[in-house]
């Protein structure tokens, strides 16, 4: 069974930075476009990046397009966000997912994507 685990979310003041990690266990994520994805509290889940399987291909939600970084180290079966100047509309649990290549390159994160493999999220919380 493909698992996923993100870790890294927390609580950071406004204009503050998380690096968020996405990790797999008992599969390589190097064959795999990982996508990471938002839910804040009365909110359907939102794309925030998509990186494909190379690391060749990243693309970014435009509410986040300047502010985070998606990363990949294939090495390290883990892709990362790098969150930066961290607003308060940025709070909400946020998940990975793992897809085929064409679910980045094709569809972005324009919605969520139709996948078995999910994470089980971590909180991200940007507050004064």
């Amino acid at each position: 069974q493909l698992q996923l685990v993100e870790s890294g979310g927390g609580l950071v003041q406004p204009g503050g930075s998380l690096r968020l990690s996405c990790a797999a266990s008992r599969f390589t994520l190097d064959s795999y476009a990982i996508g990471w994805f938002r839910q804040a509290p009365g909110n359907e889940r939102e794309g925030v990046s998509c990186i494909s399987s190379s690391g060749g291909s990243t693309i970014y939600a435009d509410s986040v397009l300047g502010r985070f970084t998606i990363s990949r180290d294939n090495a390290k079966n883990t892709v990362f966000l790098q969150m930066n100047s961290l607003k308060v509309e940025d709070t909400a649990v946020y998940y990975c997912a793992a897809a085929p290549d064409y679910y980045c390159l094709l569809h972005g994160v324009v919605r969520r994507w139709e996948s078995d493999y999910w994470g089980q999220g971590t909180q991200v919380t940007v507050s004064s």
